[in-house]
């Protein structure tokens, strides 16, 4: 029996996850995992109960889009401005590094060198979800490891934006000319989107703040609206909701909407996960088992290590750079859609998509293994490190 329709899948999907997650629970395992699992059991390469999963992980996407634009509204626009010029040699320098460590190690497994440098691009990245879903926001430390950590993120993603651009061409990009083009579009975009809610949006909320609905509905339509203009302006959605944000940080509301935003972007987010456990593929998963198992565990062993050192050097105190290279120390969601572009425009070989998801989701689980048994965070199950 399959279920074919989205009402059917959803139901499935929901009361699915209750059960895994409660079953986790009495298990003391973190939650996230239980929605990968259960991805993994009723997809295509489970019991087939969902057959196909695309559409759910276009929906899920609008989770990874609230997640950016909550973000956006803890962080202030002169903050952000003084992280991003703190952290961007530290993310250029760690990018490269991991990039070369993949993409080496792939090339000595017999694959040919465009192939081991796709793997070394997708890998290069940390996880946005995973990182940040599981920093808690209620003290400063957590406050300042969490800002850190998204101003790597936000230039990770610009790098990824102009990797997947590279590939669709059919033609050699001129990099050094769209970096900078890049970055203007997102310049004038802020700039334009600041003065938008300065003279309408923040003016409406004062005239209509007593009605909690409006505040909500006009905060959800910008973050939806700035996403869609930045990814038509060959941004992201993701970087067009942090925008959204940021811009909005300033309102005396900003933290009323990120309350009231918390419980739809985790309606999102478990679709995500479970759309990351269905994409398992066991009959071509054995043939790269064992490369994808080193490249999860090499990973896993460098990141944490690689970006302690770049952060120490950064004036970052021991312990913070410890812990940020633990929370961003697994592979992102970027890299799936890396390797979907490579296979589709034909610049890849059959496997090496297959190399990458399973590299991520292994550096998923174990990641959010460590960080939950190490660090406070939103899911731990031991009450003395479950911190929101």
């Amino acid at each position: 029996m399959a279920f074919d329709d989205i009402i059917s899948e959803l139901a499935l999907i929901y009361a699915g996850a209750a059960v895994l997650a409660t079953v986790f629970l009495f298990l003391r395992q973190p939650i996230i995992l239980s929605y990968i699992l259960l991805g993994i059991l009723v997809g295509p390469s489970g019991f087939s109960l969902i057959n196909k999963s695309d559409h759910i992980e276009k929906i899920s996407h609008i989770g990874i889009i609230l997640l950016l634009f909550l973000i956006g509204l803890n962080l202030h626009p002169e903050k952000l401005f003084t992280l991003l010029k703190k952290t961007a040699i530290i993310t250029s320098i760690t990018s490269i590094v991991f990039a070369s460590t993949a993409g080496i190690i792939t090339y000595l497994f017999g694959y040919g060198l465009i192939d081991s440098v796709i793997v070394g691009l997708a890998l290069m990245f940390s996880s946005t979800v995973v990182g940040l879903k599981l920093i808690p926001t209620t003290d400063l430390h957590n406050e300042h490891i969490g800002e850190m950590m998204i101003s790597v993120l936000l230039l990770q993603d610009i790098f990824a934006i102009l990797i997947i651009l590279f590939l669709k061409s059919e033609a050699a990009i001129n990099i050094h000319l769209l970096f900078p083009l890049l970055v203007i579009k997102g310049v004038l975009l802020s700039v334009i989107s600041y003065a938008f809610v300065k003279h309408i949006i923040l003016k409406l909320f004062g005239k209509f703040d007593i009605i909690q609905e409006y505040i909500f509905i006009v905060a959800l339509g910008w973050c939806l609206f700035v996403a869609g203009t930045a990814n038509a302006l060959g941004l992201s959605y993701e970087i067009g909701a942090f925008i959204a944000g940021v811009t909005l940080a300033t309102s005396s509301v900003a933290l009323i909407i990120s309350e009231k935003l918390k419980s739809l972007r985790e309606f999102f987010l478990i679709l995500f996960f479970f759309a990351i456990g269905s994409q398992f593929d066991w009959l071509i998963l054995k043939h790269v088992f064992v490369l994808s198992v080193l490249l999860a565990v090499i990973s896993l062993a460098i990141k944490p290590i690689i970006f302690k050192m770049a952060f120490v050097l950064s004036g970052e105190n021991i312990e913070i750079s410890k812990e940020l290279g633990y929370r961003l120390g697994q592979s992102s969601e970027f890299a799936l859609i890396v390797s979907y572009i490579a296979i589709a425009t034909g610049k890849t070989s059959a496997n090496i998509p297959y190399v990458i998801q399973l590299t991520v989701i292994l550096t998923f689980i174990v990641s959010t293994y460590l960080v939950s048994n190490k660090y406070k965070t939103p899911i731990s199950t031991n009450s003395q490190k479950r911190k929101d």
